[in-house]
């Protein structure tokens, strides 16, 4: 089943709300765009769009038609995906969201192994922080979301696929690099945290409280809204953080930063995949799901630098 081309004209101008940024999704011009949605207007006999006000926004026809419009793509993805599977092939779309911290250093590496194996799906991917990224999946903006932190959702299924470890991130001139201090030492000095929604931040305000220490009780001195920023002011010297493992390597190995133990905090987490509650995925989602449980940790890019875990 090939997916008629004005519903998925449809859809990309409901999901963005905005035909200029659906046209570059879809690589065509805006009058394209505006002359596809007004030929499915007319079809209809209903206009789909509201332009009055300055912004658009979905009539309630548009909104009816919009959840018929997704199961249309979704059975269209399934038809691809059944008839490469027949001839022992995986072809379609997939559409992931990954939080910041496994979408610039892990998510590179786990399309390219994919693609590697199947070369006929089309991968896109987006990022943001945790909370972005769940409200994005459910949305429908993306189909499968990649997290950090512990999230229990009951419209969602989380599954974790593989660990990570947080660590403490000194600049290389600083007192505690390379040693253990106890965690009460942490009030004392100012930390970087990551913005509220951050996964990376609930995991670590969660490990403080489970040993005592609120975050009231810390000297907070900024809040940035990516990890590489926060690694770029402790460099900087404006202060210690905590990031995963994974982030920290090239400056490990560079030896501009350095690692602090901290005794007794445990900063373990796992990175999970989220995707809508029911059955499991099935087409190009349930292949890359079962690719990673299966592989990620073997393809998860080669840690350089000496990096002390807990």
């Amino acid at each position: 089943m090939i997916e008629n081309f004005r519903i998925r004209v449809f859809r990309a101008v409901a999901q963005h709300l905005n035909f200029s940024r659906a046209a570059e999704e879809l690589l065509l011009t805006q009058p394209a765009v505006t002359q596809q949605i007004k030929a499915l207007e007319d079809e209809l006999g209903l206009p789909l769009f509201d332009r009055g006000g300055g912004h658009i926004v979905l009539t309630a026809g548009g909104k009816a038609l919009l959840p018929f419009a997704e199961k249309m793509k979704e059975l269209s993805d399934e038809a691809f995906a059944a008839v490469a599977e027949a001839f022992g092939q995986s072809a379609g779309e997939l559409a992931l969201g990954a939080s910041q911290t496994i979408g610039q250093y892990l998510l590179p590496t786990f399309v390219a192994a994919f693609r590697r194996a199947n070369p006929k799906v089309k991968v896109t991917a987006r990022s943001g922080n945790t909370d972005e990224m769940l409200e994005a999946l459910l949305s429908r903006a993306v189909q499968l979301a990649l997290i950090e932190g512990p999230e229990r959702r009951k419209d969602l299924h989380i599954e974790p696929f593989m660990e990570d470890h947080m660590v403490l991130v000194v600049p290389a001139t600083h007192g505690w690099a390379d040693h253990e201090i106890k965690v009460e030492d942490l009030k004392s000095e100012p930390l970087l945290m990551r913005e509220f929604g951050s996964g990376s931040r609930r995991v670590v305000e969660q490990a403080l409280s489970k040993v005592g220490v609120k975050a009231k009780d810390l000297t907070i001195s900024m809040e940035l809204d990516s990890t590489e920023g926060l690694l770029s002011a402790v460099e900087a010297g404006l202060g210690i953080t905590f990031v995963s493992r994974w982030a920290v390597r090239n400056q490990l190995s560079l030896g501009t930063l350095k690692i602090a133990r901290v005794q007794g905090l445990k900063l373990s987490r796992r990175f999970s995949m989220a995707y809508p509650a029911g059955p499991e995925p099935t087409g190009t989602v349930g292949i890359f799901r079962r690719f990673l449980l299966s592989q990620a940790m073997e393809i998860a890019p080669k840690r350089t630098g000496r990096i002390a875990v807990p």
